[in-house]
């Protein structure tokens, strides 16, 4: 478990030197150059909090693997301009994305956080995956569960006037009601080591709502095809949010309160505001890199992370 503060890590690299997104058309090989250099900053950083007692990664957690597996991520990622990550952005925001990773214990291979190009910024997006791992690391939830509510079902639940915490009381349902068009709402249960019980509940209103967070605004595939387990995602995505929130280092793992994060409009948003990237590295001299020839079709100007994770993220297994 992560145990830092995500006030530390901002400020630790500030780009002083006003490092610009490097030139394109450089020679191949300055690529392995620049992510021998962001990779040993990163790491060095980590290393740093280490020793200083502000960081202790999870034991199961390989930052070096993640590292790697982020690079190889990176290289395909690409902006809404068809323009790759790596020469798109500073590589001061590389290294923040990078770290914030680390600091987080996400794995971009598991699906737990993807890259998104917000400008000239790389930023880091924790998926649905990746807010269940986090819950059942410093949350200790030891089981998760989800279910949908349909029209027809019988369906009480209470509130404990003391503790405010929500209870299941009664919950029928049919086979024949099992459609996945009329749902009307939905419930997780997560249940921590120590046996605690925290209960969430959503009316479909409330998970609609979630949904037109999202770059499609609800309209995917996955969302008309498949409604109930992506109320059931939503339902769980913030019942763990609720959870982290409550640890103690819930400051390190903040993200907006939504279960669907609008990659689309939030680029947008950031690009006018000029500021999406929140957390800063400092300075990490900028180097050259080649432009590498799209290997996926992208879509159109403001930022986006690559076409496969885009068409993942928002269809079937949305960052939460």
């Amino acid at each position: 478990m992560a145990e830092t503060n995500q006030n530390q890590t901002g400020g630790m690299f500030d780009n002083k030197s006003g490092a610009q997104p490097a030139p394109a058309q450089q020679p191949q090989q300055n690529l392995s150059i620049v992510q021998k250099d962001v990779v040993d900053t990163v790491m060095s950083k980590i290393k740093d909090f280490e020793s200083a007692g502000e960081l202790k990664l999870p034991a199961n957690y390989s930052a070096v693997n993640a590292l790697k597996s982020a690079w190889l991520i990176l290289q395909e990622t690409k902006d809404r301009n068809d323009k790759p990550a790596l020469v798109a952005c500073t590589k001061e925001s590389v290294a923040n994305a990078l770290l914030d990773m680390v600091v987080q214990g996400l794995s971009p291979m598991k699906k737990q956080c993807y890259f998104i190009v917000y400008g000239s910024k790389l930023t880091l997006q924790r998926s649905y995956l990746g807010t269940l791992a986090i819950a059942k690391r410093v949350g200790g939830v030891k089981t998760a569960v989800a279910n949908c509510v349909y029209e027809g079902d019988e369906f009480i639940f209470s509130i404990d006037p003391e503790t405010g915490l929500k209870k299941i009381v009664k919950h029928v349902q049919t086979l024949e009601g099992l459609d996945a068009n009329k749902v009307k709402g939905a419930y997780a249960i997560l249940v921590t080591d120590d046996d605690r019980v925290l209960v969430e509940i959503m009316n479909i209103t409330q998970i609609k709502q979630a949904w037109m967070q999202g770059a499609t605004k609800g309209a995917s595939p996955a969302h008309k095809n498949f409604g109930d387990e992506m109320a059931k995602k939503s339902v769980i995505g913030r019942a763990c949010k609720i959870l982290i929130g409550m640890s103690d280092d819930s400051a390190l793992f903040d993200e907006p309160d939504e279960t669907e994060v609008d990659t689309t409009a939030g680029q947008r948003a950031a690009q006018i505001e000029g500021g999406a990237n929140k957390k800063h590295l400092g300075p990490v001299e900028d180097a050259n890199f080649e432009e590498v020839k799209p290997t996926a079709p992208v879509q159109q100007p403001a930022p986006a992370s690559s076409s496969t994770q885009q068409a993942k993220a928002t269809d079937e297994n949305p960052p939460y």
